[in-house]
């Protein structure tokens, strides 16, 4: 897996105080600080960031553990840990006052004033070299004994550079360290919150129970993160009612609920249960049941909730309980209400959802209405809501037939709304109440589907391969279907498949499935990539082109789009078609998050980010590697990242792509994904290319190029080709040579013409090399493919050079430096660099520039108003603030030693091309 990469949400003067506090610490002055807050408002995140900001200061890090209270110095003694190599540097009385705190000697319990001055010269010794930090977090639970000393030292503290941070939950801390500076933590504004909800959910969010979650919160971090889990359903479709929380706090809350006057208890359920806390709707509502306003003052006397324009509970612990604490007659009765409150004409779905929770058994009108209302929602995007309903229907139909296929048709909803559990139950109740073998065969289909998106897998190809020939003798269209998706799975297993789901002989029954007269754009693809790995690319590429234009050119189904988008960026991919590749990727990531599709939009932004990259543009690709980690971790999506792979190829930096290549390989092996190792093998080739290693690359070249995994075989052969040239395997290059011709066989391809005389160029000499490698800079040329250009140029380069023509290689390594250089591919730049040095040209050595140390944010952000965009359109964009936007731009004016947004263009080179939104 990739490195984590959270970006930190709000926070603006916390962390201006903190950076200034590290910032005097490095300069020789010290500090002390107290961040106070209740539980889970972000103290220990705030902790953890000062922590990621003191690079190249001594850390040291003290946790407060309940259980430790009565231990005396325990706290200290796990501060001066690290430390305790320097207690011979200390006047004797102090050293022996330690020694004896600490237990290592036997004597009197020493004066505390003396322990301190032990400890205050200590970490005077310890900051000598490098300021130190020391974070205590939860310092409510450190020892007595350590606390008053610490607080004398951090009093104390003058010019040792030496800063002292502590964490206290409050009101448990109120008077504890006081005289220290504080630094109240409360909760984050609306805005901040709304960004955090947003990173934790990505998709659609449903607007007003956004805003009312978030008010209920106060902005409490960790509740905002608590509720985002247990209410993810309500989040992200507005139709759920309150997930039931477990706990004392709960409990206690139930029991205030049921002590209320009936009246009071009713108006708490029914606005529990209303969940977007329109005030209207709930006093609507309220009439018909006969409560009227006098029934909120016991509830509003006792804090528990308010009714404004909006309902807001005062906890969302009290919102749940108040949903608890009601029978389920009662529940049914508020939701009968809320419907009858609701305009038709203008909230349907919202009004059919409350009409549904009021039915108590069977009711195929309200099934159909619920059922029709989640045709509404996917039609606007909503996918996780149009899941919700499908849901819901299919427990209020009576027909077992009907009540299946809708069950099915939930489990598959859910599966793109990234639920991979809930459609997992579907699927297994789906199956135990199926009245035919279809029903059963498309239950394994949907299981298999789901265990493909959250697993990859190894069995997956087996499972949907029997699945397809099931379906063949009961509906052959969707036999076709099925075996497309087999094919899926077994690319994606690749070397790692089980031994009968081969790609190969999945291909092969794909082949053999029964044909249709009129091939619609999925038959065409599914028959285009089948003959791809059994006949070649010369006998797949009309079929693949035809269902490769049929994509793009017409109206596709978005829930088929969604479902095929990244086997059409393959097809696009082994017809060597550089802008319908990118065509397809970019329509397939807008479609998946317009829709709120989790799941496809994981494996969407995985395949765009390889092809982003290949056009050059680097930037953007970290852009949206943070959009895919954030997509990953809310579905739990479990596999490998390839654009970060890549990424770190590009940069040449073998220290970090090293481990997470090998890393990346270990995990793609324990989950059967056969092509996570071979992307793993390809970046590893294309790193050691970069870097000058030929042997390392030969090595993983060969890996890379192994077996027969379509488009992407086909994409190794040329690194192949370039590695063996230069570590002088011969043979093995003209045998790569060969299968790259075969797989290149389409006309009118300017990357595969492009290739194809690159690789010929490096096992030629004299005029027919430079020819072909004249030929490749012209086709390439008439591409967007920056990357395999700039590659191309060196390649050219290295050869003029060779041939003693240093003025023609000076050309040609130039423009190679330059393309590596503003794309950020470090590593082939570095190797130009030498190229030219070795024509006598001066070129300054490429160092580590001001540009790295930008964090992902930070450099997202300085590009975006590096275009123009202003601090407003920045935060919209990026759900922020526009102070967070002007915190984030002081940072990085500090780190570009610029001080006007006036300077970016020149600080930050535009190192994009035209992008695709």
């Amino acid at each position: 897996m990739a490195p984590r990469t959270t970006a930190f949400r709000g926070r603006m003067e916390e962390r201006h105080r903190l950076d200034d506090a590290l910032r005097r610490a490095r300069a020789g002055e010290s500090g002390a600080l107290v961040l106070r807050g209740e539980a889970g408002i972000g103290k220990t995140t705030l902790l953890e960031y000062l922590s990621d900001q003191a690079t190249g200061c001594r850390v040291v890090q003290v946790t407060g553990v309940e259980s430790e209270l009565e231990l005396p110095f325990a706290a200290l003694h796990q501060l001066c840990l690290p430390m305790l190599d320097l207690i011979p540097a200390l006047p004797d009385p102090q050293s022996h006052a330690l020694r004896v705190v600490f237990g290592y000697v036997a004597g009197d319990a020493p004066d505390k004033f003396v322990v301190g001055l032990a400890v205050l010269g200590l970490l005077s010794e310890a900051a000598t070299n490098q300021p130190v930090v020391c974070l205590l977090d939860d310092a409510q639970w450190l020892d007595d004994a350590s606390v008053q000393v610490l607080g004398f030292v951090a009093r104390r503290l003058a010019a040792e550079s030496v800063l002292m941070v502590f964490a206290v939950r409050e009101p448990a801390g109120e008077q504890l360290l006081a005289g220290i500076p504080a630094l109240a933590v409360s909760g984050l504004d609306h805005d901040e919150a709304v960004a955090l909800l947003t990173a934790i959910l990505p998709g659609q969010l449903d607007r007003r129970v956004r805003d009312r979650i978030v008010a209920e919160t106060h902005g409490n971090p960790l509740a905002l993160l608590e509720l985002a889990q247990r209410g993810k359903a309500e989040l992200m479709g507005g139709f759920a009612f309150p997930a039931i929380w477990a706990g004392n706090l709960h409990d206690h809350y139930v029991r205030r609920i049921r002590e209320l006057p009936d009246p009071t208890r009713w108006l708490l359920l029914l606005a529990a249960a209303e969940p977007t806390g329109d005030a209207t709707v709930l006093w609507r509502a309220a009439q018909s049941l006969g409560l009227g306003p006098a029934a909120a003052a016991p509830a509003e006397e006792a804090q528990l909730f308010e009714v404004g324009e909006q309902v807001r509970f005062s906890h969302p612990l009290i919102r749940s309980a108040a949903y608890s604490a009601g029978t389920p007659e009662q529940r049914r009765a508020v939701n009968a209400a809320l419907a009858d409150a609701l305009d038709a004409e203008a909230e349907p779905e919202r009004r059919v959802w409350h009409l549904a929770a009021a039915t108590t058994g069977p009711d195929e009108d309200v099934a159909a209405a619920l059922y029709d209302a989640a045709e509404c929602a996917r039609a606007r995007g909503g996918v996780a809501a149009a899941a919700s309903f499908l849901q819901r229907a299919a427990a209020l139909t009576a027909d077992a037939r009907q009540r299946t296929e809708r069950t099915l048709e939930a489990a598959q909803a859910h599966l793109d709304a990234g639920r991979y559990d809930t459609a997992l139950g579907l699927v297994a109740e789906a199956e135990a109440h199926a009245v035919d073998d279809l029903q059963r065969a498309r239950a394994d289909l949907v299981r298999g589907l789901t265990g493909r998106a959250a697993r990859s897998g190894s069995d997956a190809p087996v499972a949907l391969v029997r699945a397809a020939r099931r379906l063949e003798s009961l509906d052959p269209s969707l036999a076709r279907d099925t075996y497309l998706d087999a094919w899926g799975a077994a690319l994606v297993a690749g070397s790692l498949a089980h031994p009968d789901g081969d790609l190969m002989l999945v291909s092969r029954a794909a082949c053999s499935a029964p044909s249709s007269s009129s091939a619609s754009p999925i038959d065409s693809l599914g028959s285009g990539l089948a003959t791809l790995v059994t006949d070649g690319t010369a006998a797949a590429a009309p079929a693949l082109r035809q269902a490769v234009t049929s994509f793009l050119d017409t109206n596709v189904p978005l829930d088929v789009f969604l479902r095929r988008g990244v086997l059409v960026a393959n097809a696009a991919l082994s017809l060597w078609d550089f802008e319908a590749w990118d065509a397809a990727s970019t329509r397939h990531v807008a479609l998946a998050r317009e829709a709120g599709a989790l799941a496809p939009l994981a494996n969407a932004l995985n395949a765009h980010r390889v092809v982003v990259l290949w056009r050059g543009d680097v930037e953007h690709a970290r852009d949206l590697g943070l959009e895919e980690q954030r997509v990953k971790e809310v579905t739990g999506t479990q596999r490998a990242s390839y654009g970060d792979l890549f990424l770190l190829a590009y940069q040449g930096n073998a220290a970090q792509a090293a481990p997470l290549i090998a890393t990346v390989a270990a995990e793609a092996t324990a989950r059967g994904e056969g092509l996570g190792l071979q992307i793993a093998d390809r970046a590893t080739a294309l790193l050691h290319l970069g870097l000058g290693h030929y042997d390392l690359a030969f090595d993983a070249a060969v890996r890379a190029a192994e077996g027969n995994l379509g488009p992407f075989t086909a994409q190794a052969l040329p690194d192949l080709v370039e590695a063996a040239v230069r570590s002088g395997a011969t043979e093995a290059a003209m045998s790569a040579l060969d299968r790259l011709t075969a797989y290149a066989a389409v006309p009118e391809s300017d990357w595969a013409a492009g290739l194809l005389a690159r690789s010929r160029a490096l096992i030629s000499v004299g005029d027919a090399a430079e020819r072909s490698y004249t030929e490749a800079v012209e086709h390439l040329g008439r591409t967007r493919l920056r990357f395999e250009l700039a590659r191309s140029r060196l390649l050219f380069g290295e050869w003029l050079r060779r041939e003693r023509r240093r003025s023609h290689a000076r050309i040609h390594l130039k423009a190679a430096f330059e393309e590596f250089a503003a794309m950020g591919a470090d590593g082939f730049a570095e190797r130009t660099r030498h190229e030219l040095l070795a024509t006598g040209e001066k070129v300054r050595k490429r160092t580590s520039d001001t540009l790295n140390d930008l964090t992902p944010q930070e450099g997202q952000i300085a590009r975006m108003a590096r275009d123009g965009r202003t601090n407003q359109e920045i935060g919209s964009e990026l759900y922020i603030s526009a102070r967070t936007v002007e915190w984030h731009l002081r940072k990085v004016f500090g780190k570009l030693g610029i001080s006007s947004r006036r300077e970016l263009r020149d600080a930050l080179p535009d190192r994009e091309v035209a992008r695709a939104t």
